[in-house]
């Protein structure tokens, strides 16, 4: 069963899976779909249609605007901003008011077990690959390989992190993790897992 805190605005269309938390003074909107054990802290937004696997955390204040989809096992810093619009603007230019229907959203998808640190704002449309780390702070315009390290503003890779989110070093032909030993390859500019893992 999920839990909702008294003070949270949850549509009656979004669907919440098992084991849900929503937490005080946040919004999910109307066909809003969240996977089991999933965290929304307070104050945070997700927006209509917006996709969310398991355990997926979405820490507070974080604001999801759709069309976002985000994998399983994502996490998502306190104040993060994943943004849906390209060339923003309240007006049209002969100064009227814009309405939902004078623009076409675009998303940021985040693939499973990725973490985008806290204040950090990604501009769709972009995908940050799978278990991918954004820094803390860091702005993010372009699509993010899987497994890297980004930072700044514009974000640009550092380096390279494993599963357990620690920077990898390099030992030889592989990418080794500090916390685990899992070893990664890297392909052009792109991690993959290493065939010989035990």
């Amino acid at each position: 069963m999920s839990s909702i805190a008294p003070s949270a605005d949850v549509s009656e269309r979004a669907i919440l899976g098992e084991g849900t938390k929503i937490w005080h003074l946040a919004q999910v909107r109307e066909d809003a779909r969240l996977g089991v054990n999933c965290i929304v802290g307070r104050g945070a937004y997700v927006g209509t249609g917006v996709e969310i696997g398991n355990n997926t955390k979405i820490q507070n204040y974080a604001l999801v605007y759709e069309p976002a989809k985000l994998g399983n096992g994502v996490f998502i810093g306190p104040a993060v901003v994943l943004t849906n619009d390209t060339y923003p603007r309240s007006v049209s230019p002969d100064g009227s008011l814009k309405s939902a229907h004078d623009w076409t959203p675009v998303g940021v998808t985040i693939e499973d077990g990725a973490s985008i640190g806290a204040r950090a704002v990604c501009v769709a449309p972009l995908t940050i690959g799978r278990w991918a780390t954004v820094a803390a702070g860091a702005v993010v315009t372009k699509d993010v390989p899987a497994f890297a390290l980004m930072a700044g503003v514009p974000a640009r890779r550092l380096g390279w992190v494993g599963k357990a989110g620690f920077p990898l070093t390099l030992d030889g032909e592989y990418w080794v993790c500090p916390e685990t030993g899992a070893k990664y390859v890297e392909d052009e500019n792109s991690l993959k897992e290493a065939e010989d893992n035990a």
